[in-house]
């Protein structure tokens, strides 16, 4: 149990930081509130009214999320290469170029499709 001290440690001390934040804020944050000010903020835009049902979305923003993951993954898979790099040798280059090219004809196909043009 004594290993796990430090975690709950740790945890108990940044769970107040956030508690002692949250309270200094409402205590000291100014409270003039108006109509402009209880309004959801969309980046200046004025919002419009969406349909009952939710409407849809456009399919670009499903592209552009499966596009971070693929390029994520890619990094993810980087890292440990770097690292042990030394000790994979010439076989270990050999995979990750491999690797690379796989994911850059991708990225290629990508951007000739016009996928990472945002309208």
């Amino acid at each position: 149990m004594e290993l796990y001290v430090p975690i709950l440690v740790l945890a108990a001390l940044s769970a107040g930081f956030a508690a002692v934040n949250l309270l200094i804020a409402a205590v000291a944050g100014p409270k003039r509130y108006n109509r402009a000010k209880l309004e959801a903020y969309e980046c200046g835009i004025e919002p419009t009214p969406q349909p009952v049902g939710g409407g849809r979305f456009p399919i670009k923003y499903y592209l552009t999320a499966m596009l971070f993951i693929v390029f994520d993954i890619e990094i993810i898979f980087l890292y440990p290469w770097a690292a042990s790099f030394d000790r994979l040798g010439i076989f270990g280059l050999v995979e990750m170029v491999l690797f690379i090219v796989t994911v850059l004809v991708a990225y290629v196909y990508i951007w000739r499709r016009g996928g990472l043009e945002w309208d």
